[in-house]
């Protein structure tokens, strides 16, 4: 199967490259042609995945097709984006019929989650790695960034922390889990959801905000950085699965949740007027801490002292 076929069969047939919403011309000629309209500003995430870096040597299809997408969406969300279209660039070392119809099939699931249109791309041979491009749009002046929080707001995260980071010994083969503690971790490392409506109600609310992919500590020090403020993080109020937990322990879940990555929540911070209005709609919003005056991140224990962040945790590969 030539790179032509291989593209027509799996990719420019599939339901998710059938155009949509903004997209003018999509695959089929040198370019794709998208629409924004007028006020908008296009967002644009760019995410590479290389196998035995960012995923296993060794995985399944259809999962790998669902996560890839789910990471470079995950950035639209934390932009306050309206999904637009991607791209994919495939590298495979072999062009196996059975492997790209199952990531495709993923790939098309994920699509439809996000509203996402395929639009163009690429494929050549090599050691397996994936590129992808995102698309979005955002009202101008309303996107999200990292660089407006400001002293008094509250330090915001969209749900419980830590369980891609835990699932990592399941992916790997390493450990056994019960089948519903599993099934729930393994899920949110190979179909984690962006939060893109979440995102786009921030608009006009938040201060500050980004996807969590390196950590919530790393991540948070960005914003920190960015917005040239210090955010106190109280470790009692980080939320941790019921899954997690049972798998991991209380000492183990906390170092997932604030080194392990991967996680693809939204951290954000929020004028404290706000906040009650958002969780009307989204009761998983947390509040774990504050911005102050200052510079960096730092850690609380339960008596408000401060403590070195753990050490340990599981590596990415």
């Amino acid at each position: 199967m030539n790179e032509f076929e291989l593209i027509r069969r799996y990719f420019a047939a599939a339901p998710c490259a059938q155009g949509g919403d903004g997209v003018v011309r999509g695959i089929g000629d040198d370019c794709a042609l998208l629409a924004v309209p007028a006020g908008e500003q296009l967002a644009v995430s760019t995410d590479t995945l290389v196998a035995g870096v960012h995923f296993p040597e060794a995985c399944d299809a259809f999962l790998l097709g669902q996560r890839a997408l789910a990471v470079s969406a995950s950035d639209l969300a934390a932009m306050g984006a309206t999904p637009l279209a991607f791209t994919l660039a495939l590298t495979l070392p072999s062009a196996s019929e059975a492997w790209l119809a199952e990531f495709a099939r993923g790939l098309q699931l994920m699509a439809q989650n996000c509203s996402l249109a395929l639009v163009g791309g690429d494929t050549t041979r090599g050691p397996l790695s994936l590129t992808l491009t995102v698309f979005g749009r955002v009202p101008s002046g309303q996107a999200l960034l990292r660089s407006g929080a400001q002293v008094g707001d509250l330090l915001c995260v969209g749900g419980e922390l830590g369980d891609a980071a835990g699932a990592l010994p399941l992916v790997l083969g390493q450990r056994e889990a019960a089948a519903d503690i599993s099934a729930a971790l393994l899920a949110r490392y190979w179909s984690p959801q962006p939060q893109l409506a979440l995102g786009q109600a921030l608009r006009g609310q938040a201060t500050a905000a980004l996807d969590i992919s390196d950590g919530l500590l790393a991540d948070c020090g960005h914003i920190a950085k960015a917005s040239q403020v210090a955010l106190k993080i109280e470790l009692e109020h980080v939320p941790l699965s019921a899954a997690l937990r049972a798998f991991a322990g209380d000492e183990q879940a906390r170092i997932c949740a604030l080194g392990g990555g991967d996680d693809y929540r939204l951290a954000f911070t929020l004028p404290p007027a706000l906040l009650a209005g958002l969780q009307v709609d989204w009761p998983e919003i947390r509040v774990i801490g504050r911005v102050l005056a200052g510079s960096g991140v730092q850690l609380l224990d339960a008596a408000g002292q401060s403590i070195d962040p753990p050490r340990g945790g599981y590596q990415h590969f």
